[in-house]
């Protein structure tokens, strides 16, 4: 998919941190493939994004975002447009703009 209409080419990022509910295991893997497959369709906009895991690999309930985006609005919007926002998987989102210094071993500033 190519970039979203709310897109512009001067987007500065936004890290967007997602806190899952307690014991909502159940509700993140029932919607795990409609999450990915959103992923996939926006893309264009991922810096980086994945689940946080513990020191063991298991899973901490809650993700990481890093998105190509220009305002918080848009932000929210993105995230409120994932599979998990909508099955009610979030216990809290946290959206905070990021000065993209290096992504990929590449100097931005």
């Amino acid at each position: 998919m190519c970039r979203p209409a709310w897109h512009t080419e001067t987007a500065v990022p936004f890290i967007i941190e997602t806190f899952d509910k307690p014991h909502h295991q159940s509700v993140r893997q029932a919607t795990r493939a409609a999450h990915l497959a959103f992923l996939d369709e926006h893309k264009a906009l991922l810096l980086a994004c994945g689940a946080k895991l513990a020191d063991d690999g298991t899973d901490l309930g809650g993700g990481l975002y890093v998105v190509d985006l220009d305002t918080r609005e848009q932000a929210q919007r993105f995230i409120e447009s994932d599979p998990f926002h909508a099955a009610g998987l979030f216990e809290r989102v946290v959206l905070t703009r990021w000065r993209k210094a290096y992504v990929g071993g590449e100097c931005h500033l």
